[in-house]
């Protein structure tokens, strides 16, 4: 015979859950990078926007040895608490390894051996990692199953095509590497498909050209300015549907002067 629990009881079963939801949050939170990056020759900016208390997107970019700059973002599947949980094993992986300096095909395969190891099924992610160095202008990028990045030179934005299976799926994986050389002025833009795929009332997606648009049109900004740009019109297209997905995306500017712009 089932019982019917006390409201009472109801009560603190949900403000127990919303407790443990905030804690989520704030461990998640800890898990981004603090402020924008800046050096003589580059500024990072990020934004991150979960459908929910917490998301399975998650991103970083850091200092390496030798003037060397990381950054990565990714994307778990599925959304909530389970998809944060992996998404913090994904970059528990990826805090082990970064900072030795491999190279981002090497980092990307590891990460991929790793979460094979777990054994935990229907969960992968995807994810882009990339090294940057100064001293060439010259950054190396591993893509696993997301779209992009794109490249913003000028007033015009063009998506790179690179390709790779997800970590987490398949054994025996090998991953690419792509060069991209950088002139004074050139941002690159990750992003993961919460905004490329986000609807409208009529069904339509905001599409990774949609993005392209945006950046194209503000092309000269800042790399927060272009993120909020770049969320705001999101948000505008799908108004009156509301977000179906986590948000994440980070804009690397190169300006090679003394010092960054922010």
């Amino acid at each position: 015979m089932s019982v019917l629990a006390h409201p009472a009881d109801l009560h603190s079963i949900e403000k127990l859950r919303e407790q443990e939801l905030e804690e989520a949050r704030a461990i998640q939170s800890v898990m981004l990078p603090g402020e924008p990056l800046r050096t003589d020759c580059v500024t990072i900016s990020h934004e991150f926007q979960p459908v929910a208390e917490v998301g399975g997107d998650y991103l970083d970019y850091f200092l390496l040895p030798d003037g060397l700059i990381g950054l990565y973002v990714g994307d778990v599947c599925g959304k909530g608490l389970p998809a944060a949980l992996y998404a913090a094993l994904a970059v528990g992986t990826l805090r082990g390894v970064h900072k030795t300096g491999q190279a981002p095909a090497q980092v990307v395969s590891l990460l991929n051996k790793r979460l094979l190891l777990r054994g935990i099924s229907e969960r992968y992610t995807v994810i882009q990692y990339a090294i940057f160095d100064s001293l060439r202008a010259q950054m190396r990028i591993a893509s696993a199953g997301m779209l992009g990045p794109l490249l913003i030179r000028g007033n015009e934005c063009r998506a790179l095509q690179l390709a790779g299976f997800p970590p987490g799926l398949y054994s025996g994986v090998t991953y690419d590497e792509f060069t991209l050389n950088l002139e004074p002025g050139d941002s690159v833009l990750f992003c993961t498909d919460g905004l490329t795929d986000a609807r409208n009332v009529h069904g339509g997606q905001f599409d990774l050209g949609g993005v392209q648009d945006v950046c194209r049109r503000h092309a000269g900004d800042s790399p927060a300015a272009l993120l909020n740009h770049v969320f705001s019109a999101v948000q505008e297209f799908s108004r009156n549907c509301g977000q179906s997905d986590d948000m994440t995306a980070a804009v690397f500017h190169y300006s090679p002067s003394p010092r960054g712009s922010g």
